[in-house]
């Protein structure tokens, strides 16, 4: 039987866990600017090197959609912990590594210990608030969710080009050293509720389908979407997904409950955050290229220019939570995309000389146009939840971040890659000046593509409708009920 009471907020656990998942989703662009020394320290391929980011996707595709199972089996000061330990030890590993395969297993440890964290931190806000005071709630979670990885390349560009990669890790163990000694002492210990046994040919199917689609889509954008290993991840990663969803709607006790998609501002919200993870990536993969290849901007001044963006995120993660608590998601997300699309569409109008003060200003509205969407959509859509379900919407939330952003990436990097061949298709030996044209016509081009499925996004957001308290607490649960009547016939 569930229960609407609701005890006030453990505010320590909240502000533990956010100190927690910054510095785990920190890690995630913090490499992306030491992958050149990286390669040059061990002596590898680029396509080697680029496996430090694709097994940590990887490994986090593979540990999320069990979140869910050990969120009600097990208490948040009991995951927090297992979490941080696991992401402490691979931190060491990764940093002290002499070799790459060393530094990749750190990767995949510190990988496990982050998938965790951030479905746990988004069940916690949601769990802990009522639906009148989430948005802020959501706020914060929001502002880690965004801030931390925007402000890594600025901060890695700046030790990578003083010091070894090596100190990257190195900065963290302190840190980390903290956060898990305060929640060691201060994190109460409570009962889930629940008692749930984990199902193996579930954890084998998710760890098949997600992981193969992952790398698939990891893989295409990379190198390409013809070779037979990319062909073969995705048939059996579909194929695997297919199995799994279905198994898990037969089940009495899901691992990942997709019943949370007979809820329609939750299904509303995963379209949207899906469409426009896609999307946006086209910020944080094509201009780093577009600037470092076409401008010759160093690694330091490209992080730099994505700053006051990240920052201004941070300020308005919070504030947009607060907004969506006064007036509801609709008018927030439908103003938030129109900036949005307008800012992308410009990006592909990019040429030689694009200013860098143009492009901090362009990139800074973009930022702020994303704060007044991705807040008030994903808590309107988990407003609509019952308690028993908002585990399950937090692991799928996390695990749609995952894969649409690997389909964004994938797809926009292979749009760029197919307009460069098709400009240089008919010249036999092309010079330096024509090759950067492709690119920037290639960039271009997927921009624009990133332009349109943001217009997809403002389209559905005419759709959003305020979950009311009343819908949280009683039509919700309501429509719970079938799902387990169904399940026990």
């Amino acid at each position: 039987m569930e229960t609407t009471e609701r005890s006030a907020p453990d505010y320590r656990l909240i502000v533990i866990l956010l100190s927690g998942a910054f510095v785990a989703l920190l890690s995630n662009t913090f490499l992306n600017v030491a992958l050149p020394s990286i390669k040059d320290d061990f002596g590898i391929t680029t396509s080697t090197v680029q496996w430090v980011s694709t097994a940590y996707m990887l490994i986090s595709g593979i540990v999320i959609p069990t979140t869910a199972f050990l969120m009600q089996r097990f208490s948040a000061r009991k995951l927090f912990l297992a979490a941080m330990l696991l992401f402490l030890s691979g931190t060491l590993i990764a940093g002290f590594s002499p070799a790459f395969p060393v530094l990749l297993l750190g990767r995949m440890v510190q990988a496990s210990g982050s998938a965790i964290l951030m479905p746990l931190l988004m069940n916690v806000m949601i769990t802990s608030f009522p639906p009148e005071r989430r948005g802020t709630a959501m706020g914060l979670f929001s502002l880690v969710m965004f801030f931390a990885p925007a402000i890594g390349p600025t901060l890695s560009g700046f030790i990578v080009q003083s010091y070894s990669w090596h100190y990257l890790f190195f900065i963290m163990v302190p840190v980390l050293l903290v956060v898990l000694s305060i929640g060691w002492f201060k994190l109460p210990e409570t009962e889930t509720g629940y008692s749930t046994r984990i199902d193996i040919p579930s954890v084998i199917l998710s760890t098949l389908g997600f992981g193969g689609i992952l790398y698939g889509f990891s893989s295409a954008g990379n190198s390409g979407w013809l070779r037979a290993d990319v062909i073969l991840a995705l048939l059996v990663g579909f194929t695997a997904v297919f199995f799994y969803v279905r198994k898990q709607t037969r089940m009495r006790e899901p691992m990942l409950d997709f019943s949370v998609y007979r809820f329609p501002m939750f299904t509303l919200s995963s379209l949207l955050i899906g469409t426009m993870n896609m999307a946006l990536f086209s910020g944080m993969i094509l201009m780093p290229i577009y600037l470092q290849d076409i401008q010759g901007i160093s690694p330091l001044e490209t992080g730099l220019l994505l700053l006051p963006g990240a920052l201004i995120m941070g300020f308005m993660s919070p504030v947009s939570g607060k907004l969506f608590d006064m007036f509801g998601p609709r008018n927030l997300a439908i103003f938030g995309l129109i900036l949005t699309v307008s800012t992308t569409f410009f990006f592909s109008r990019l040429t030689f000389d694009t200013s860098y003060t143009f492009l901090i200003m362009l990139y800074s509205i973009r930022a702020f146009g994303m704060t007044l969407v991705m807040t008030p959509v994903m808590t309107n859509g988990m407003n609509q939840l019952t308690p028993k379900l908002t585990p399950h919407g937090s692991s799928i939330n996390s695990m749609l971040n995952q894969v649409s952003g690997a389909i964004g990436t994938a797809l926009l990097i292979t749009i760029m890659q197919n307009t460069m061949n098709a400009r240089l298709s008919g010249v036999s030996q092309p010079d330096a000046m024509m090759m950067d044209q492709a690119m920037l016509d290639g960039i271009n081009f997927a921009f624009l593509i990133a332009t349109l499925l943001l217009a997809i996004a403002l389209g559905l957001s005419f759709f959003l409708k305020r979950v009311t308290t009343d819908e949280v607490l009683g039509d919700s649960m309501t429509k719970a009920r079938p799902i387990e009547t169904a399940e026990e016939k």
